[in-house]
């Protein structure tokens, strides 16, 4: 018997997860017939739905409705957690360590395969800022958006309880750092929350929150438009969040953030969102790189100058043929990641029939952005609006583009409930630290020595 087919995945993301829905659609009677198989490798069993991490940190939608478990919807393909340390793609090998070769103790582990996809994603790209490792916070996944809910509603039991000034105000002021989608939308959900739920409090009123936006470029959501991004500095300003342009932050060290025009703000709190960069993994392959990191692919997907290698995604540097001007690459977002998903695969299938791949096309239908609750911009289709139905608009696209019909109810539901009760405001940091309370309860008592004799 012949081994059959194998097509690795690499990452569970947008692409990842997108591009093997459709594989086990279309390879139905291959994978049936045992000539072909379909193995994803991510370090979550889960496809996190980044565009709702702003509104799970501000607490209208549950966490787990932001996540897409994987095995349930793959159901035909090979699951395995963990991550790929390195590509030999000449071997037709990849390197990777999952939780079990942890436990074992044995090292990676290599899986070969005949065709390959890279969608690894992105991380967050840090710069050396002071004090940024010690201090600062993410906002990429969904652990990061509820723990910063968690920190931010904390930061306010802080500042009730406290009798220093100086704690307090370092407790109420919070500084995010990068102005595009995640950073605004973030910012802008966490402060419509803590607004709402100073109310609850009897020593905190709005106006004593500090929310401080820091943007190195001379505008904010660039997605959106010139005009547009006006409209949300006014917006957010009208709300009292000090936005700063042109302003880089210079140091985070000991609680206190540097700005460069020379601002100092003790803080409790900041958010780093100032972009992202491709996966290091990237880097452990013999496959072709950009200069910014990214696999240099064609228009159908292939990557450059190899067989059987394909990406998309934050991975791919992906030629843009809808663009007026030459060498213009697609950007490397939502958008384009699930739309580049449907026709990897397509193409994938025909390679492997022996059929013609399609080009990727896809002139950019424009960007929405929520800027908190029955607020928000947009621009699509050469159309500008803002306020509610901009916030409209944000809600329903994104509602559209969520996996699988149980998620979409499940958002559903939830915005329908949000809309008629009160919003939760409860902290639940102890989740971070599960064992902590345990622990301290299975510590042995400590020993104060000898009790003197009488």
């Amino acid at each position: 018997m012949t081994e059959p087919a194998r097509i690795l995945v690499v990452g569970g993301g947008y692409v990842g997860m997108y591009t093997a829905l459709r594989l086990q659609r279309q390879l139905r009677a291959e994978l049936r017939a045992g000539t072909a198989e379909i193995v994803v490798v991510t370090p979550e069993p889960y496809m996190t739905y980044q565009p709702f991490l702003p509104e799970a940190a501000a607490g209208s939608i549950s966490p787990r409705h932001v996540v897409v478990p994987l095995r349930r919807v793959l159901d035909r393909c090979r699951i395995v957690i963990g991550e790929v340390c390195s590509v030999d793609h000449a071997k037709r090998t990849a390197t990777l360590a999952t939780l079990a070769t942890a436990e074992e103790g044995t090292g990676a582990v290599d899986l070969t395969y005949d065709e390959l996809v890279l969608a690894p994603g992105s991380v967050s790209r840090t710069l050396p800022v002071p004090g940024l490792l010690d201090h600062g916070i993410g906002f990429k996944t969904v652990e990061e958006a509820i723990g910063l809910r968690n920190h931010v509603i904390e930061q306010m039991d802080i500042a009730s309880s406290t009798r220093d000034p100086a704690i307090r105000d370092a407790a109420l002021t919070f500084v995010f750092v990068g102005g595009g989608y995640a950073g605004v939308e973030a910012l802008a959900e966490l402060e419509d929350m803590a607004r709402y739920t100073a109310r609850y409090y009897h020593n905190l009123k709005p106006e004593d929150l500090r929310w401080v936006l820091v943007e190195a470029a001379d505008r904010i959501l660039p997605e959106v438009g010139a005009e547009m991004g006006r409209y949300a500095i006014r917006e957010l300003r009208a709300r009292n969040i000090d936005v700063r342009l042109e302003t880089r932050l210079e140091s985070c060290e000991d609680r206190v953030a540097v700005l460069s025009d020379g601002t100092r703000l003790p803080t409790r709190t900041v958010v780093w969102t100032a972009g992202v960069k491709p996966a290091p993994v990237l880097a452990e392959t013999d496959l072709p790189l950009n200069e910014r990191g990214r696999l240099r692919c064609t228009s159908r997907l292939a990557v450059e100058g190899v067989d059987h290698a394909w990406a998309a995604g934050d991975a791919a540097a992906v030629p843009d043929v809808t663009a007026k001007e030459p060498g213009r690459e697609c950007a490397p977002n939502a958008q384009h990641a699930v739309r580049q998903a449907k026709v990897l695969a397509e193409n994938i299938t025909a390679s492997l029939r022996g059929q013609p791949l399609k080009e990727y096309a896809h002139a950019y239908a424009g960007s929405v952005a929520s800027l908190g609750l029955h607020k928000g911009v947009a621009h699509v289709y050469g159309r500008k609006l803002k306020g509610y139905p901009a916030w409209l608009m944000h809600r329903a696209y994104h509602l559209s583009r969520v996996p699988t019909f149980n998620r979409k109810a499940r958002v559903l539901a939830e915005w329908t409930l949000s809309g008629l009760f009160k919003r939760e405001i409860v902290s639940l940091g102890s989740l971070e630290h599960p064992r902590a309370e345990f622990e301290l309860a299975a510590a042995p008592p400590p020993d104060h020595g000898d009790k003197p004799s009488s």
